[in-house]
């Protein structure tokens, strides 16, 4: 079996015509690493394929940077994507999508995306000036803890649950609906 041959040479100096070491990869890997830690290469290396197309580490990580604008686009096709999928609100894309929130609603602002931005609305029975508002009725079932088919049988007849009045409130129909 024949082993891999590879050259060490100094990671911010790419040049493999000039190698420091040239040899079998496991060989090379502990040679590499001894030198390092001993201080007889005061520089990172690293290990390459003879012919390989080398650049410095830093071009290389430049390299795998996305550009801030396309960045963006895939944020934007994510978000245009989640609303597809029946996600209307900012924190629900913010969760499908696994963008920070303060970045959704950023980018929803900035291209005037379309959301639903209607709310669940419950106001007291007893007292009209406590009113609790929440855009996703999993969130309004919990804090007056009611049960979700409770919440929407009512809406639709403005009945009671639990002491309040219940209401779905339409959000403002978006230009781009």
């Amino acid at each position: 079996m024949t082993e891999t041959q590879v050259l060490v040479i100094n990671a911010d100096l790419p040049d493999i015509d000039h190698p420091l070491a040239i040899g079998p990869k496991p060989e090379m890997f502990k040679l590499a690493q001894h030198n390092y830690k001993s201080g007889v290469w005061p520089f990172p290396v690293r290990l390459v394929k003879p012919g390989a197309k080398v650049q410095s580490d830093a071009a290389y990580l430049a390299s795998m940077k996305l550009d801030p604008k396309q960045g963006e686009r895939e944020d934007i096709k994510a978000i245009r994507q989640a609303r597809k999928h029946g996600k209307h609100s900012l924190r629900q894309i913010a969760e499908s999508t696994a963008i920070e929130f303060k970045r959704v609603k950023d980018l929803v602002h900035k291209y005037s995306l379309p959301l639903n931005n209607g709310y669940w609305r419950a106001e007291k029975y007893n007292n009209s000036d406590e009113v609790i508002a929440y855009q996703t009725l999993s969130r309004l079932c919990e804090r007056i803890d009611a049960p979700e088919f409770s919440i929407r049988q009512a809406s639709m007849s403005n009945g009671v649950v639990n002491g309040y009045y219940i209401s779905w409130v339409p959000g403002l129909k978006n230009k781009h609906d």
